[in-house]
């Protein structure tokens, strides 16, 4: 190649560099701008955040699901967990990961908008490349989520995240009530997620819940604030380590202070020993 070519060439290269950078340019200015660490404005204990959690949520439960409820209540009552699995460090799942236990990072590009919180495996992935939903979904506690970003009230930016999530597996609940989602795992989580106009440091994920288990949709609305330390910190959350818990069959039992295996609920009968030998 000619001194001339490779003059050229270079150029041509940096030409090409620069319409990449300006179009990337471009398209961070068309989304709102949701860096930096992001922590529940509204309360943990509840999935509904404008009501007490478990009978005081009042979830439209059918009368199944309302009899479900009311035998995870007394289980937990008599020392058991119910129907709420996290405890075994099994992921929360949606809708209940946007609780947000822990801070969330909203990472936007083009094709993908992705919600990362360090809890149990609550990392989301919202599809935005304008995809079709596949014919087959493996199943998750997450789902699989398509999404698409509008430009609501004609502001020339995008600014709501429209989200649907679908293809679930269980055993999910809402909150640590153990307000159950129906077992057939059809759930369908319907989102608009968008900043406050008067303050971009609050943001809002309106969540409307479409199960089997319920006689209607359920929506709320939860909300998060920004937080202003540019360096934030962000806690390690490894939910095995330390975890007293010990699922053996059907039966949870726990590691009591001393190292041993002890009972979780009052009465409870000890576990299969056959394979151990008598001292």
């Amino acid at each position: 190649m000619s001194y001339g070519s490779l003059i050229a060439a270079t150029a041509l290269a940096g030409a090409l560099v620069a319409m990449v950078t300006a179009a990337h340019t471009a398209d961070d200015s068309k989304y709102p701008n949701l860096k930096g660490q992001w922590n529940t404005l509204s309360p943990r204990g509840s999935f509904d955040p404008e009501k007490p959690p478990g009978r005081g949520t009042l979830a439209p439960l059918t009368e199944e699901y309302k009899a479900v409820y009311e035998a995870n209540v007394k289980d937990q009552l008599a020392g058991g967990h119910g129907t709420e699995p996290s405890y075994m460090c099994l992921p929360p799942g949606m809708p209940r990961a946007m609780i947000a236990y822990e801070s969330m990072e909203v990472v936007v590009t083009p094709e993908t908008t992705y919600i990362l919180i360090d809890h149990i495996h609550d990392h989301r992935r919202i599809h935005t490349d304008g995809r079709s939903w596949p014919d087959d979904i493996e199943p998750s506690f997450r789902g699989y989520s398509i999404g698409k970003w509008i430009d609501e009230g004609n502001t020339g930016r995008l600014n709501v995240l429209e989200v649907e999530t679908r293809g679930f597996k269980g055993p999910r609940a809402y909150d640590t009530s153990g307000l159950p989602l129906h077992h057939d795992n059809k759930t369908v989580v319907k989102e608009r997620i968008f900043q406050d106009k008067a303050d971009p440091n609050i943001l809002y994920d309106e969540i409307t819940t479409i199960d089997s288990a319920l006689t209607r949709p359920w929506k709320v609305t939860r909300k998060y604030q920004r937080d202003p330390n540019p360096f934030p910190w962000w806690r390690e959350v490894v939910c095995t380590e330390n975890n007293q818990h010990v699922r053996i069959g059907n039966e949870n039992y726990m590691i009591g202070a001393d190292g041993l295996l002890m009972p979780a609920k009052r009465g409870q009968q000890p576990p299969d020993l056959r394979y151990f030998s008598e001292r």
